[in-house]
């Protein structure tokens, strides 16, 4: 092996050091900016990374995007690792996806510091728990579309939410994305799998079979673990955790598994969907909830618990997948049980629209109609979500009041 000369290496450090120092300034700006949910994001990392900076081209970002689908996990989030990680290795992953999260992780810390202080009037909160109706609504229409295009898809969406709303226990929602896949596979694996681009990574494939054994330790050893030992800050990471790793369809589908695990026991359901709908009215990933839900349950540790073992499925999923996606997206048949796992995804996120969303927030005509409103705006009069949240939670405000 021939060494590199001082300069050489010198250089390459500093090269090195620049593009992390790139890679967190854009992600920062993303981070700030980027409000409208998941498929904003999508369309905001393609303007930034391929457009202005070209870091990869159109055919590569799409792989990308494909691969941040197929996974669990907050997809937006995982197309910033991603493409962190092509540019700066596993450091640049974690930078990208440090910049993006931290300022709405800031906000709804102080948010939920303010609930907990009192300072939040409970009309302000009504108005944001009446926000999340609409918000899931929307995000059900547009999931609807996509991922439910044919009636066997439909029918798997249906039956999922029935399941759901019938057993409303998470290993339900395990249970239920298992069997969708299985009903996925034998629907439709005879049809052809797309081709995949092959991506330049910094690590290979013993690195990723690192990450996907301790992904599997982790998810299978927490809750085996948990009986034993009694500490909330245990319990908060194991919570975080196993949710972070088994959610299918990004953010908005967080929401029932989160509210089986944290409410009553942590929470009132109150509290936990006026965070959801504070979390619409931040820039960043819809995972950054577990920083208020983390505040409330354990002040700023379990903030910095609950945000860590939220993303680190992510982290994991990405690392260990990245040196194999070339081979996996040639094959029909995880392609096609994906197809089943996101029509069931869509019917869970219909069984909670209605429980715990609706019936947390909905007292009466007045809330419904302001809920009707809300909708209107993000789905016909196309306001950012940001404006709709601060409009429905004034709106809410002066119903209670009167």
């Amino acid at each position: 092996m021939i060494e590199k000369n001082p300069k050489e290496k010198g250089r390459w450090i500093v090269n090195r050091k620049e593009r992390w120092m790139e890679i967190l300034k854009a992600s920062t700006k993303l981070g700030l900016t980027s409000f409208g949910g998941p498929a904003a994001h999508i369309g905001y990392f393609r303007d930034e990374y391929v457009h202005r900076r070209k870091w990869l081209d159109d055919k590569a970002y799409a792989d990308l995007v494909a691969l941040c689908q197929f996974l669990p996990g907050p997809a937006s989030s995982q197309v910033g690792i991603s493409i962190g990680m092509l540019r700066g290795g596993i450091m640049g992953g974690f930078l990208s996806w440090l910049g993006f999260t931290l300022p709405s992780v800031v906000a709804l810390m102080i948010f939920a510091m303010l609930i907990s202080s009192g300072s939040v009037d409970i009309a302000w909160l009504q108005g944001l728990k009446i926000v999340a109706v609409a918000v899931v609504a929307h995000a059900l229409l547009g999931m609807g579309k996509s991922l439910t295009p044919d009636v066997q898809r439909l029918l798997i969406a249906f039956g999922a939410a029935i399941a759901i709303l019938l057993v409303p226990t998470a290993w339900a929602q395990i249970v239920v994305i298992l069997l969708t896949g299985v009903i996925g596979f034998l629907l439709y694996r005879r049809e052809q799998a797309p081709d995949a681009v092959k991506l330049a990574l910094t690590f290979g494939k013993k690195t990723g079979l690192a990450a996907w054994g301790i992904f599997g330790a982790l998810l299978i050893g927490l809750p085996l673990m948990r009986p034993f030992i009694e500490s909330s800050a245990f319990a908060i990471f194991d919570i975080f955790y196993r949710v972070g790793a088994i959610v299918f369809g990004g953010g908005h589908v967080v929401l029932p598994m989160l509210e089986r695990e944290v409410v009553p026991d942590w929470m009132t359901a109150d509290a936990f969907i006026a965070g959801y709908g504070a979390a619409q009215a931040v820039p960043g990933p819809l995972f950054t909830l577990s920083a208020y839900l983390g505040q409330l349950m354990n002040g700023a540790g379990g903030v910095l618990i609950a945000v860590i073992a939220m993303f680190l499925p992510s982290f994991l999923l990405v690392i260990g997948t990245l040196p194999f996606w070339s081979v996996i997206r040639t094959k029909p048949g995880i392609q096609a049980a994906l197809k089943g796992i996101n029509a069931g995804v869509v019917g869970i996120l219909l069984a909670a629209l209605y429980d715990p969303v609706f019936t947390s927030a909905i007292q009466g005509p007045v809330d419904f109609a302001i809920a009707i409103a809300a909708f209107g705006m993000l789905v016909y009069l196309k306001l950012a979500p940001w404006k709709v949240v601060l409009i429905t939670a004034l709106l809410g405000a002066l119903a209670y009041a009167l």
